[in-house]
């Protein structure tokens, strides 16, 4: 609907040309449907149309298909970027794409060493999101075996390694923003999902090591870490992180919930990360944290 509602207002504009010395709006129709737009004094339709904050823009979002990943997705797409939406599993991005048919999708494994090249020649991005990642183990540190407590360390950090190497060695143009989604995890601790704040916080590092290494090479990228403070229950992480501690603490998730207050939403982070994506030098500090009080710096 939004392509169509963009081209009505093209088609619109070329047929009939605006008089911008005064306010004035337009009414059109799409499949049945009206729509205006209003257009200030002086304001130009076309100027209207491209304001979109990732107008033009290749953003690539690893992890894309659920959760906070799917939130960046969408967020992305409403701001005008070209979407290329990558996950392991095909059946939700299918949803994710019949929702976003613009989005293009791509399955494979992020964790192989070859998947950076495949997403880089599928669509060069611009922005680059590593949003992808396992659902820890949740039991205390004692009963869990290595490869339960190291599953993040197999996923996340594996992921925000090779894609941060293949960013430099490629190397990406210069101006590129490469975003790696981190936890509040990785600040507080997470004492029921074995390494997964140590994994969180390994990717703050590679975030920093890689902006050092591709200031020294003068590639001119930007490299970010962003960790959303709080559970997050309307994703499958959150669900799973709320019923385990929920449950340790006798409690049911909603009382939980009620207890720890208001924590950021997928949305906001999604927004955090336009934000970033569309104006990469406007903070200092490489580690953000996002919250429901905003963007704060780490380092």
């Amino acid at each position: 609907m939004g392509e169509q509602i963009v081209a009505a207002l093209i088609c619109q504009s070329l047929s009939h040309p605006l008089d911008t010395r005064q306010n004035c709006i337009v009414f059109f129709t799409v499949d049945t449907e009206q729509f205006c737009l209003v257009l200030k004094e002086g304001e130009d339709m076309n100027e209207s149309i491209t304001t979109q904050r990732l107008h033009g823009k290749n953003v690539v979002v690893i992890g894309g298909s659920k959760g906070v990943g799917r939130a960046i997705v969408a967020a992305a797409h409403a701001e005008g970027a070209q979407v290329l939406a990558v996950a392991r599993q095909e059946e939700p991005l299918r949803k994710l794409v019949a929702a976003f048919p613009a989005v293009q999708m791509l399955r494979l494994d992020a964790t192989d060493e070859s998947a950076p090249a495949k997403v880089f020649a599928t669509l060069s991005p611009d922005v680059l999101v590593v949003c992808a990642g396992a659902i820890p183990h949740a039991a205390p540190l004692g009963e869990q075996s290595w490869e339960q407590f190291s599953r993040n360390w197999n996923s996340d950090v594996k992921m925000s390694l090779f894609f941060s190497q293949a960013a430099l060695t490629t190397p990406l143009p210069a101006g590129t923003t490469i975003i790696l989604i981190s936890s509040g995890a990785a600040i507080g601790g997470s004492p029921l999902s074995g390494g997964y704040s140590g994994s969180k916080r390994t990717q703050m590092f590679v975030a920093n090591y890689a902006q050092q290494e591709a200031d020294r090479l003068h590639l001119g990228l930007r490299f970010l870490a962003l960790a959303p403070g709080g559970m997050m229950p309307e994703t499958e992480l959150g669900k799973t992180a709320v019923e385990a501690y929920a449950s340790s603490l006798g409690l049911s998730a909603t009382d939980f919930i009620k207890r720890r207050g208001l924590s950021q939403t997928p949305e906001q982070v999604a927004n955090a990360v336009v934000e970033f994506a569309s104006h990469p030098s406007s903070r200092e500090g490489n580690v953000f944290l996002v919250s429901a009080k905003g963007i704060e710096a780490i380092s």
